[in-house]
């Protein structure tokens, strides 16, 4: 057998991407340019292409955006650019758009009531075709390849004494996956789709007596909170709209046609920080929990359990605990890599992998190595790294994975958009296991990945990417690409 030659281009790739990390903070007389580009830091891990922050000051909106991580965006002279009292930020991983400066966020739209609006969106709509052709009709013009320009443009042409008034009346007719932060010059607002398929979160400064009022801060993950200070407050919840200005903040609910919620799993198993907590449950606790039922389903008979650092290592933990095998590092990770390219020769390939993930020979001569890893996308890397694994002296090597395998593609904010990408969508576990050389693989069950999130009636969750029921109807042409919308923009 061999790997299908779709795979070729992803040799060094093997994990989903996450989609995008949104920060907002409403903080007069603070520091907020600083304090967002801490709470973007924090998010790095949802997006690497771009990085982006706006801030108010009550009378001029002012932004900086470039393409590239957020330490190498920002520095000390454009930050200090940045003054006023109110920000949002982004740092993006495209899903839909390419990854070019016109498509980086926030992106600024004029309403011609409210005046400026700014706008960050993490996830991804699955009705962006049909919005974007509705309103090129109605004279709207598009300048960029994302969905959030089509969300921009059908805002500014929904009328309001508010922000707030407008989403509550334009946001039912976007359908999929959308957390979102607005700036305007006096105010932060913040909203949820429906399903609360993304995750988002309100935390605040202070307390509401202390002198000079509280300051509050929106983020993707509770994790950009602990960085710079602020208490958890609460989820926002799915259909909520958050609008925080000097009068207080206020909530609003966005008209619901479905009541129950469908957060994306893979939140929980690989996307956000193990330190973050989402949904009253420590990530990091319940990908252990993963790593435990994957053991009392697929024990293994081995010497030790190592893991691909650093995202299988809550699993591998738990693994090693369940079954009493010991926990070794068997691979260093350099952290200064973020994604390797693919070289024009084998030893340059293999050179490439060991840059990033470096065996170490002194623990896996002649062992019996289990690889615990959270999944399995398209399988490329897995296979170079067991092949590592043996160069470097490992006896057998038994692969256990902490999630079901993945089957279909996800349309609303994860960057895998074809069946063809995925290795477990036509071949059998037995067959998985002979394409990527291990002498055994498993599986964590749906069922036991329900139990580990602590809901084994799997209720408030996605699982499509496993099953391929999706929460919300998925138009056929989905199938194509991220890049869909690239061709009428070129051709306009």
């Amino acid at each position: 057998m061999h790997l299908p030659d779709t795979f070729a281009e992803h040799l060094d790739d093997d994990h989903l991407h996450e989609e995008c990390g949104i920060f907002g903070v409403f903080h007069p007389g603070e520091d907020v340019a600083n304090l967002t580009y801490f709470g973007l830091y924090s998010l790095q891990h949802r997006g690497q292409e771009s990085a982006g922050i706006a801030v108010s000051d009550g009378r001029d909106i002012h932004m900086h955006k470039e393409m590239g991580l957020v330490s190498q965006v920002f520095d000390q002279d454009n930050i200090a650019e940045l003054r006023g009292n109110i920000a949002i930020g982004h740092t993006r991983y495209s899903t839909t758009g390419s990854p070019r400066l016109p498509n980086a966020q926030p992106m600024r739209f004029e309403h011609p009531q409210l005046g400026p609006v700014l706008l960050a969106h993490n996830g991804n709509l699955v009705n962006t075709h049909q919005l974007r052709e509705e309103l090129a009709a109605a004279g709207a013009t598009f300048e960029t390849t994302s969905d959030t320009e089509v969300l921009g443009a059908l805002l500014t042409r929904t009328p309001g004494e508010t922000l707030a008034e407008v989403l509550t009346a334009a946001l039912p007719r976007a359908e999929g996956a959308y957390c979102l932060l607005f700036l305007t010059r006096d105010s932060l607002v913040a909203a949820r789709d429906p399903l609360g398929i993304r995750p988002l979160c309100l935390g605040r400064f202070g307390e509401p007596e202390a002198p000079g009022g509280t300051g509050y801060v929106i983020a993707s993950e509770t994790c950009a909170l602990d960085v710079i200070g602020a208490s958890f407050i609460c989820e926002i919840d799915p259909g909520e709209i958050v609008s925080i200005d000097q009068s207080g903040m206020r909530s609003t609910k966005v008209p619901r046609t479905t009541p129950h919620r469908a957060m994306c799993s893979f939140e929980f198993i690989y996307f956000a920080r193990p330190d973050s907590v989402m949904m009253g449950q420590s990530l990091y606790e319940a990908r252990r929990e993963m790593g435990r039922e994957l053991a009392r389903e697929s024990p293994a008979d081995g010497d030790i359990v190592i893991t691909l650092p650093d995202s299988g290592t809550p699993a591998a933990i738990g693994f090693a605990e369940e079954t009493g095998l010991p926990f070794a590092e068997g691979m260093i990770k350099s952290r200064y890599i973020t994604r390797t390219f693919i070289q024009p020769s084998q030893r340059l390939r293999e050179a490439g992998i060991r840059l990033k993930f470096n065996p170490m020979r002194h623990v896996l001569e002649d062992k019996r190595v289990v690889l615990v890893d959270d999944s399995i996308v398209r399988g490329t890397t897995s296979r170079r790294i067991i092949d590592e694994l043996r160069r470097a002296g490992a006896r057998e090597v038994h692969m256990r994975i902490a999630s079901p395998p993945i089957a279909w593609p996800c349309f609303m904010g994860i960057d895998i958009a074809s069946r063809r990408e995925l290795i477990a969508a036509d071949h059998s576990q037995e067959e998985i296991a002979t394409l990527l050389g291990a002498d055994s693989l498993h599986y964590l069950s749906l069922a036991g990945l329900r139990r580990a999130m602590g809901k084994p009636d799997g209720s408030g969750f996605c699982f499509a990417c496993f099953t391929g029921s999706y929460p919300v109807d998925v138009p056929a042409h989905l199938e194509a690409d991220k890049l869909a919308l690239e061709i009428p923009v070129a051709a306009g």
